[in-house]
């Protein structure tokens, strides 16, 4: 039996791990096959994301989000460029319209790469842009655009440093195995579990000239 990407509960008999995917109903948000959550529904980690949001949050493929991360959209944010940010357009009884949308700070979409992971209790604010296979530090506050294959930490999140050296990168970025069939996924799974970079190396390599 391969596996399915609109099955909910990858983990049989256990309820606090689901494929985000298959229970999307909000048409803002887009994800990709395999990305799961450690939570039982995923949603309500998606904060600040109203009926009239133009924003959209965009998720890759096999992304491993632990419990407790949140993505902060655009609605968050209160006007900048007076001299009061507070939301009276938005309360009851008081004499104000709405501002021009080009008064209030909007950072555009969210978009997440593929197989990165996010780790416990992280925030990822409006706009922000994280490449393929970065890792993002448990607690952490991500502001700005984080690069493929790049650990990030910290409060706001700053880079500790690139998992693989460039050609590593380079060639996984061209690789895309997030992108190819199960069978083939699975036959690749020595390789993309092989914590040998110099193997892996050679392995993409001669996959490439193959092809």
């Amino acid at each position: 039996m391969k596996p399915n990407p609109n099955e909910k509960y990858p983990i049989p008999g256990y309820e606090k791990e689901i494929y985000v995917k298959p229970t999307i109903s909000n048409p803002n948000i887009v994800v990709g096959e395999f990305t799961y959550i450690a939570a039982s529904e995923f949603e309500s980690h998606v904060t600040n994301f109203y009926p009239w949001s133009r924003d959209k949050l965009i998720i890759g493929k096999f992304c491993q989000i632990a419990s407790g991360v949140e993505f902060m959209m655009n609605d968050a944010n209160h006007q900048m460029n007076a001299v009061s940010t507070f939301p009276f357009y938005t309360l009851e009884g008081w004499n104000t319209e709405t501002p021009k949308a080009e008064d209030m700070p909007y950072k555009g979409d969210t978009v997440i790469g593929n197989d990165m992971w996010i780790g416990q209790n992280a925030l990822i604010l409006p706009g922000v842009h994280i490449g393929d296979g970065a890792i993002i530090g448990a607690n952490s506050v991500v502001g700005s655009d984080i690069e493929p294959y790049t650990i990030v930490a910290g409060n706001p999140a700053k880079v500790i440093r690139k998992r693989f050296d460039d050609e590593l990168i380079d060639l996984m970025e061209k690789f895309r195995w997030w992108d190819k069939e199960i069978e083939e996924i699975n036959d690749l799974i020595p390789l993309l579990t092989c914590g040998d970079t110099e193997k892996v190396k050679a392995g993409l390599k001669t996959i490439n000239s193959d092809t």
